[in-house]
Protein backbone atom coordinates (compact mmCIF):
# COMPACT_ATOMS: atom_id res chain seq x y z
CA UNK A 1 0.00 0.00 0.00
CA UNK A 2 1.15 3.24 -0.81
CA UNK A 3 1.89 5.64 2.20
CA UNK A 4 1.66 9.58 2.29
CA UNK A 5 5.92 9.79 2.42
CA UNK A 6 5.76 8.00 -1.02
CA UNK A 7 3.67 10.42 -2.35
CA UNK A 8 5.64 13.25 -1.53
CA UNK A 9 8.71 11.43 -2.60
CA UNK A 10 7.19 11.24 -5.91
CA UNK A 11 6.11 14.73 -5.86
CA UNK A 12 9.36 15.92 -5.30
CA UNK A 13 11.01 13.75 -8.61
CA UNK A 14 8.49 15.57 -10.25
CA UNK A 15 9.30 18.72 -9.47
CA UNK A 16 12.99 18.16 -10.03
CA UNK A 17 11.93 17.22 -13.80
CA UNK A 18 9.87 20.14 -14.13
CA UNK A 19 12.82 22.27 -12.90
CA UNK A 20 14.70 20.86 -16.03
CA UNK A 21 12.58 23.45 -18.54
CA UNK A 22 13.76 26.54 -16.76
CA UNK A 23 14.45 28.62 -19.83
CA UNK A 24 13.03 26.82 -22.37
CA UNK A 25 9.17 25.81 -21.53
CA UNK A 26 8.17 29.73 -20.67
CA UNK A 27 6.21 31.24 -20.99
CA UNK A 28 4.35 27.94 -20.27
CA UNK A 29 4.49 26.64 -16.58
CA UNK A 30 7.49 24.28 -14.94
CA UNK A 31 5.43 21.21 -15.53
CA UNK A 32 6.84 17.40 -14.52
CA UNK A 33 4.94 13.77 -14.36
CA UNK A 34 6.08 10.88 -12.52
CA UNK A 35 4.08 7.57 -13.69
CA UNK A 36 4.05 4.67 -10.79
CA UNK A 37 3.49 1.08 -10.45
CA UNK A 38 2.90 -0.78 -7.54
CA UNK A 39 6.05 1.53 -5.93
CA UNK A 40 8.11 1.90 -8.85
CA UNK A 41 8.42 4.70 -11.45
CA UNK A 42 7.79 3.31 -14.97
CA UNK A 43 7.87 6.29 -16.50
CA UNK A 44 8.86 10.23 -16.35
CA UNK A 45 9.25 13.32 -18.00
CA UNK A 46 8.57 17.38 -18.28
CA UNK A 47 7.59 20.22 -20.38
CA UNK A 48 11.12 20.57 -22.01
CA UNK A 49 10.36 23.06 -25.11
CA UNK A 50 7.66 25.90 -25.11
CA UNK A 51 5.54 24.65 -28.18
CA UNK A 52 6.09 20.54 -27.56
CA UNK A 53 4.66 17.98 -25.75
CA UNK A 54 3.51 18.43 -22.16
CA UNK A 55 4.78 16.66 -18.74
CA UNK A 56 2.18 14.02 -18.82
CA UNK A 57 2.71 12.94 -22.96
CA UNK A 58 6.27 12.95 -22.62
CA UNK A 59 6.03 10.31 -19.24
CA UNK A 60 2.96 8.30 -20.70
CA UNK A 61 5.64 7.94 -23.95
CA UNK A 62 8.47 6.94 -21.68
CA UNK A 63 6.39 4.03 -19.76
CA UNK A 64 7.81 0.62 -21.97
CA UNK A 65 4.66 -1.01 -21.10
CA UNK A 66 1.66 0.44 -21.86
CA UNK A 67 -0.18 -2.51 -20.42
CA UNK A 68 0.30 -1.40 -16.87
CA UNK A 69 -1.14 1.91 -17.20
CA UNK A 70 -4.64 1.28 -16.20
CA UNK A 71 -2.97 -0.48 -12.83
CA UNK A 72 -0.66 3.00 -12.45
CA UNK A 73 -0.43 6.23 -10.22
CA UNK A 74 0.29 9.55 -11.99
CA UNK A 75 2.09 12.26 -9.88
CA UNK A 76 2.06 15.77 -12.08
CA UNK A 77 3.25 19.32 -10.24
CA UNK A 78 0.49 21.24 -12.13
CA UNK A 79 -3.34 20.18 -12.99
CA UNK A 80 -2.89 18.53 -16.68
CA UNK A 81 -4.78 21.20 -18.82
CA UNK A 82 -8.30 20.69 -20.49
CA UNK A 83 -8.45 22.81 -23.63
CA UNK A 84 -6.48 22.69 -27.09
CA UNK A 85 -3.58 24.85 -27.33
CA UNK A 86 -0.51 24.07 -28.99
CA UNK A 87 -0.60 20.56 -28.37
CA UNK A 88 -4.64 18.48 -26.87
CA UNK A 89 -5.04 18.73 -23.54
CA UNK A 90 -3.57 15.70 -21.20
CA UNK A 91 -6.65 15.86 -18.96
CA UNK A 92 -7.77 13.80 -22.32
CA UNK A 93 -4.80 11.79 -22.27
CA UNK A 94 -4.71 10.61 -19.23
CA UNK A 95 -8.35 9.83 -19.71
CA UNK A 96 -7.71 7.89 -22.70
CA UNK A 97 -4.75 5.54 -21.45
CA UNK A 98 -6.92 4.60 -18.23
CA UNK A 99 -5.00 6.27 -15.89
CA UNK A 100 -7.18 5.19 -12.52
CA UNK A 101 -5.42 7.46 -9.94
CA UNK A 102 -3.79 11.26 -10.14
CA UNK A 103 -2.13 12.87 -8.04
CA UNK A 104 -1.37 16.95 -7.91
CA UNK A 105 0.70 19.41 -6.42
CA UNK A 106 -1.14 22.86 -7.74
CA UNK A 107 -4.16 23.76 -9.32
CA UNK A 108 -3.41 25.75 -12.66
CA UNK A 109 -4.85 29.64 -12.22
CA UNK A 110 -5.04 30.01 -16.26
CA UNK A 111 -8.72 30.74 -17.07
CA UNK A 112 -8.47 28.24 -19.43
CA UNK A 113 -7.99 25.73 -16.75
CA UNK A 114 -8.84 26.64 -13.68
CA UNK A 115 -10.40 23.29 -12.19
CA UNK A 116 -11.94 22.17 -15.50
CA UNK A 117 -8.87 19.54 -16.13
CA UNK A 118 -9.38 18.09 -12.74
CA UNK A 119 -13.22 18.39 -13.31
CA UNK A 120 -12.33 16.24 -16.31
CA UNK A 121 -10.24 13.89 -14.64
CA UNK A 122 -12.83 13.31 -11.71
CA UNK A 123 -16.20 13.04 -14.00
CA UNK A 124 -14.30 10.05 -16.17
CA UNK A 125 -13.66 8.35 -12.53
CA UNK A 126 -10.26 9.04 -11.72
CA UNK A 127 -9.24 9.47 -8.55
CA UNK A 128 -7.65 13.18 -7.95
CA UNK A 129 -5.85 13.64 -4.79
CA UNK A 130 -4.53 17.63 -4.83
CA UNK A 131 -2.32 20.13 -2.77
CA UNK A 132 0.71 17.43 -2.20
CA UNK A 133 3.67 19.90 -2.05
CA UNK A 134 1.87 22.49 -2.82
CA UNK A 135 4.11 25.53 -1.75
CA UNK A 136 7.25 24.49 -3.32
CA UNK A 137 5.07 23.84 -6.36
CA UNK A 138 4.05 27.84 -6.13
CA UNK A 139 7.97 28.63 -5.31
CA UNK A 140 8.63 26.87 -8.78
CA UNK A 141 6.50 28.67 -10.76
CA UNK A 142 6.20 32.08 -9.17
CA UNK A 143 6.19 33.53 -12.08
CA UNK A 144 3.17 32.09 -13.81
CA UNK A 145 1.06 32.32 -10.81
CA UNK A 146 2.02 36.07 -10.15
CA UNK A 147 1.63 36.57 -13.63
CA UNK A 148 -2.07 34.88 -13.68
CA UNK A 149 -3.12 36.41 -10.37
CA UNK A 150 -1.12 39.73 -10.58
CA UNK A 151 -1.48 40.79 -14.31
CA UNK A 152 2.13 41.68 -14.49
CA UNK A 153 5.19 40.19 -14.77
CA UNK A 154 7.17 38.73 -11.69
CA UNK A 155 9.89 41.12 -10.40
CA UNK A 156 13.69 40.30 -9.49
CA UNK A 157 15.44 43.32 -8.13
CA UNK A 158 19.33 42.64 -8.08
CA UNK A 159 22.19 44.97 -7.15
CA UNK A 160 25.73 43.86 -6.42
CA UNK A 161 27.10 46.51 -3.14
CA UNK A 162 29.95 47.12 -1.30
CA UNK A 163 30.97 46.30 2.04
CA UNK A 164 30.39 49.94 2.53
CA UNK A 165 27.47 50.37 0.73
CA UNK A 166 28.06 51.47 -2.43
CA UNK A 167 27.22 50.22 -6.48
CA UNK A 168 28.68 53.02 -8.36
CA UNK A 169 31.61 55.35 -8.41
CA UNK A 170 31.28 58.87 -7.45
CA UNK A 171 30.15 60.12 -10.95
CA UNK A 172 27.97 57.02 -11.40
CA UNK A 173 31.60 55.56 -12.93
CA UNK A 174 31.08 51.34 -13.52
CA UNK A 175 33.08 49.79 -11.22
CA UNK A 176 33.84 46.07 -10.31
CA UNK A 177 32.34 44.67 -7.69
CA UNK A 178 31.58 41.17 -7.46
CA UNK A 179 34.00 38.16 -8.32
CA UNK A 180 33.78 35.73 -10.85
CA UNK A 181 31.41 32.78 -9.20
CA UNK A 182 28.38 36.06 -8.77
CA UNK A 183 29.10 36.95 -12.52
CA UNK A 184 27.82 33.48 -13.59
CA UNK A 185 25.28 33.42 -11.18
CA UNK A 186 24.16 36.79 -12.47
CA UNK A 187 23.95 35.44 -16.04
CA UNK A 188 22.30 32.18 -14.99
CA UNK A 189 19.46 34.82 -13.24
CA UNK A 190 19.82 35.92 -16.75
CA UNK A 191 18.86 32.99 -18.57
CA UNK A 192 16.31 32.06 -16.26
CA UNK A 193 14.18 35.32 -16.79
CA UNK A 194 12.01 36.35 -19.68
CA UNK A 195 13.23 39.82 -19.72
CA UNK A 196 15.81 42.39 -18.10
CA UNK A 197 15.73 46.03 -17.68
CA UNK A 198 17.66 49.00 -17.07
CA UNK A 199 17.24 52.97 -16.58
CA UNK A 200 18.54 55.09 -18.40
CA UNK A 201 21.61 55.92 -16.22
CA UNK A 202 22.98 52.59 -16.20
CA UNK A 203 22.48 52.09 -20.11
CA UNK A 204 24.79 55.65 -20.28
CA UNK A 205 27.10 54.71 -17.90
CA UNK A 206 27.47 51.12 -18.20
CA UNK A 207 26.80 50.79 -22.20
CA UNK A 208 25.48 47.27 -21.35
CA UNK A 209 24.75 44.11 -23.49
CA UNK A 210 21.95 42.54 -21.20
CA UNK A 211 23.24 39.29 -22.85
CA UNK A 212 23.42 35.63 -21.29
CA UNK A 213 27.07 34.75 -22.15
CA UNK A 214 28.93 32.64 -19.13
CA UNK A 215 25.96 30.52 -18.41
CA UNK A 216 23.61 28.21 -21.15
CA UNK A 217 20.20 29.92 -22.05
CA UNK A 218 18.43 32.13 -23.91
CA UNK A 219 18.96 35.79 -23.65
CA UNK A 220 16.17 37.66 -22.09
CA UNK A 221 14.32 40.43 -24.01
CA UNK A 222 16.04 44.15 -23.41
CA UNK A 223 13.73 46.56 -21.89
CA UNK A 224 14.76 50.07 -21.44
CA UNK A 225 13.58 53.36 -20.03
CA UNK A 226 14.72 55.86 -22.29
CA UNK A 227 12.27 58.89 -21.31
CA UNK A 228 13.36 61.20 -23.53
CA UNK A 229 15.53 59.03 -26.03
CA UNK A 230 19.16 60.35 -24.69
CA UNK A 231 20.77 57.05 -25.27
CA UNK A 232 22.99 56.90 -27.89
CA UNK A 233 22.17 54.58 -30.98
CA UNK A 234 25.78 53.46 -31.27
CA UNK A 235 25.18 51.98 -27.63
CA UNK A 236 24.98 47.84 -27.60
CA UNK A 237 20.89 48.03 -26.51
CA UNK A 238 20.39 49.48 -29.87
CA UNK A 239 22.83 46.45 -31.67
CA UNK A 240 19.33 44.56 -33.32
CA UNK A 241 20.62 41.19 -32.09
CA UNK A 242 18.24 40.60 -29.35
CA UNK A 243 14.69 42.14 -29.19
CA UNK A 244 14.91 45.36 -27.17
CA UNK A 245 12.13 47.72 -25.99
CA UNK A 246 12.26 50.84 -25.27
CA UNK A 247 9.76 52.92 -22.79
CA UNK A 248 9.69 56.86 -23.46
CA UNK A 249 7.80 59.50 -23.47
CA UNK A 250 8.89 60.45 -26.94
CA UNK A 251 7.28 58.92 -30.24
CA UNK A 252 9.63 56.89 -32.71
CA UNK A 253 9.41 53.97 -34.99
CA UNK A 254 10.46 50.76 -34.53
CA UNK A 255 13.55 49.61 -36.21
CA UNK A 256 16.75 47.36 -36.37
CA UNK A 257 14.56 44.79 -33.46
CA UNK A 258 14.15 47.60 -31.20
CA UNK A 259 11.09 48.80 -30.27
CA UNK A 260 9.44 51.74 -29.09
CA UNK A 261 6.45 52.04 -26.70
CA UNK A 262 5.30 55.90 -25.78
CA UNK A 263 3.95 56.27 -22.45
CA UNK A 264 2.03 59.04 -20.97
CA UNK A 265 3.46 61.57 -18.97
CA UNK A 266 0.33 62.07 -16.73
CA UNK A 267 0.44 58.21 -15.26
CA UNK A 268 2.70 56.75 -13.10
CA UNK A 269 5.72 55.01 -14.83
CA UNK A 270 6.38 51.42 -13.65
CA UNK A 271 2.36 50.35 -13.41
CA UNK A 272 2.48 51.26 -16.70
CA UNK A 273 5.70 49.56 -17.95
CA UNK A 274 4.14 46.32 -16.23
CA UNK A 275 0.86 45.90 -17.78
CA UNK A 276 2.55 46.72 -21.60
CA UNK A 277 4.84 43.85 -20.44
CA UNK A 278 1.67 41.88 -19.63
CA UNK A 279 0.37 42.35 -22.86
CA UNK A 280 3.35 41.30 -24.06
CA UNK A 281 3.14 37.84 -22.61
CA UNK A 282 6.37 38.79 -20.33
CA UNK A 283 6.03 36.82 -17.35
CA UNK A 284 9.45 37.98 -15.48
CA UNK A 285 11.79 40.49 -14.93
CA UNK A 286 15.31 40.93 -13.77
CA UNK A 287 15.97 44.50 -13.00
CA UNK A 288 19.55 45.50 -13.25
CA UNK A 289 18.88 49.54 -13.08
CA UNK A 290 20.94 51.81 -10.99
CA UNK A 291 20.16 53.20 -7.64
CA UNK A 292 16.65 55.98 -8.76
CA UNK A 293 15.08 52.67 -11.00
CA UNK A 294 15.37 50.20 -7.91
CA UNK A 295 14.16 52.86 -5.51
CA UNK A 296 11.11 54.00 -6.84
CA UNK A 297 10.39 49.85 -7.03
CA UNK A 298 10.95 49.52 -3.44
CA UNK A 299 9.06 52.41 -2.42
CA UNK A 300 5.76 51.55 -4.45
CA UNK A 301 6.68 47.82 -3.38
CA UNK A 302 6.71 47.05 -6.73
CA UNK A 303 8.86 43.77 -6.72
CA UNK A 304 8.27 39.67 -5.89
CA UNK A 305 12.10 38.98 -4.98
CA UNK A 306 15.59 41.22 -4.27
CA UNK A 307 18.38 39.75 -4.67
CA UNK A 308 22.17 41.53 -3.40
CA UNK A 309 25.05 40.68 -3.69
CA UNK A 310 27.60 41.99 -1.21
CA UNK A 311 31.49 42.16 -1.76
CA UNK A 312 34.20 42.34 0.48
CA UNK A 313 35.50 45.42 -1.54
CA UNK A 314 35.23 49.02 -0.27
CA UNK A 315 34.86 52.17 -2.27
CA UNK A 316 34.98 54.51 0.23
CA UNK A 317 32.52 57.10 -1.60
CA UNK A 318 30.53 56.67 -4.53
CA UNK A 319 26.73 55.68 -5.31
CA UNK A 320 24.30 54.71 -2.56
CA UNK A 321 23.10 50.98 -3.44
CA UNK A 322 19.72 51.04 -1.45
CA UNK A 323 18.83 50.68 2.30
CA UNK A 324 15.24 49.21 1.96
CA UNK A 325 15.55 47.65 5.86
CA UNK A 326 14.62 44.11 4.40
CA UNK A 327 12.80 41.71 6.21
CA UNK A 328 11.58 37.88 4.51
CA UNK A 329 15.27 36.76 4.03
CA UNK A 330 14.85 33.43 2.08
CA UNK A 331 18.40 32.86 1.19
CA UNK A 332 21.82 33.48 2.51
CA UNK A 333 24.91 31.60 1.00
CA UNK A 334 28.61 32.54 0.18
CA UNK A 335 29.34 32.84 -3.76
CA UNK A 336 32.88 32.45 -3.41
CA UNK A 337 34.34 35.57 -1.41
CA UNK A 338 30.82 37.65 -1.58
CA UNK A 339 27.59 37.10 -0.19
CA UNK A 340 24.23 36.19 -1.75
CA UNK A 341 21.09 37.86 0.33
CA UNK A 342 17.31 36.67 -1.41
CA UNK A 343 14.77 38.20 -0.18
CA UNK A 344 10.62 37.65 -0.87
CA UNK A 345 8.51 39.58 -0.69
CA UNK A 346 5.67 38.86 2.13
CA UNK A 347 3.19 42.20 1.04
CA UNK A 348 2.83 39.98 -2.32
CA UNK A 349 2.14 36.30 -1.41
Amino acid sequence: MLTPDFDLLMMRRALDLARLGTGTARPNPLVGCVITHEGRIIGEGWHRQYGGPHAEVNAVAAVADPILLPHSRAYVTLEPCSHHGKTPPCADLLIEKGIPEVVVCNLDPNPLVAGRGLAKLREAGITVETGVLEHEGRWLNRRFFTFQEKKRPYVVLKWAETADGYLAGPYYQSVPISGDLARVAVHQWRAEEQAILVGTRTALHDNPHLTVRDWPGPNPTRIVIDKNLSLPPTHHLFNGQQPTVVYTYRERATKNNVGFVMLSEAEDLFPQIFNNLYQRNVQSVLVEGGPTVLNSLLKDGLWDEIRVLRSPKRLGGGVSAPKPGLSGLREHCQLSEDELFVYVNGANK
